[in-house]
């Protein structure tokens, strides 16, 4: 039976290149290009794999970015994903993690998918909360940190990494399910596939078009702010255990020092 995939993905500003913070909000500067969030990668690829298995069906992404930009999407599509609901507002500007989720979750809504995929966080703001936060708006069961993936029928089973190895879940679909970096080994884009991407069709939309309040989103809606901004501090030099034969007790009363042992 066809399944249809949504993957939420992330345009982020370049980690490679010069990353600036706005002097008076402290957000990330995002004028420039921005490029597809490597972690986004991972469901994208994991969604395909689903289609693929399920014998029909189609991956469209969902992103929320400034500026109309798709540089990001373009390669998610050049993946393989058929197309894309951007929305892209300067209402938006500012808006924190539970407002991205409202938007997102009104996009989700109009692509009416069996599953939602996501990163567990992205690379650029590490709250990890949007994808519960979408799965509670949309009223659907979610399941975190996935490390494999199978739908079987009309549930999704899941196996969930924890500290101690994995837990198995089952639940029904629709359902929205967060992946980890080693769920599945994302593909390249061939060049065949870049040409491709170029005409896929991307959907522009607006609050407005989302039917939401503007009140609600942006930085006057936003019920986060970042306060301060202060460098890391410098990493220390490390201390240098001359070994004589004793020198494993210098470390044992190290790492009894730190409360390690």
């Amino acid at each position: 039976m066809p399944m249809k995939v949504v993957v939420c993905v992330k345009q982020i500003p370049d980690p490679a290149g010069e990353l600036r913070l706005d002097p008076a909000s402290h957000n990330l500067v995002r004028d420039g290009k921005l490029i597809l969030d490597e972690s986004d990668s991972y469901g994208v690829e994991m969604g395909l794999q689903l289609a693929e298995q399920a014998g029909g069906g189609e991956v469209t992404l969902v992103s929320m970015a400034p500026h109309s930009e798709t540089s990001g999407l373009r390669t998610a599509l050049a993946m393989g994903a058929a197309g894309a609901i951007l929305v892209s507002d300067r209402a938006l500007e500012g808006t924190d993690a539970l407002g991205t989720a409202k938007v997102l979750a009104a996009a989700i809504r109009r692509a009416q998918p069996d599953l939602v995929l996501a990163a567990t966080e992205s690379s650029d703001g590490y709250t990890g909360t949007v994808p519960v936060q979408i799965a509670e708006l949309l009223g659907l069961p979610s399941v975190t940190f996935s490390k494999k993936v199978t739908v079987n029928g009309d549930k999704v089973l899941v196996e969930r990494q924890t500290e101690q190895g994995y837990d198995e879940v089952e639940v029904p679909l629709p359902a929205v399910v967060t992946v980890t970096a080693g769920v599945v080994e994302p593909r390249y884009p061939s060049f065949k596939g870049i040409m491709a991407a170029k005409s896929k069709p991307v959907e522009e939309l607006t609050v407005a078009d989302l039917g939401l309040d503007p009140a609600s989103l942006g930085a006057g809606g936003s019920r986060q702010q970042v306060v301060s901004v202060v460098p890391a501090e410098a990493r220390a030099a490390g201390e240098i255990v001359t070994d004589d034969g004793e020198g494993f007790q210098q470390v044992l009363a190290y790492l009894e020092r730190i409360k390690v042992i």
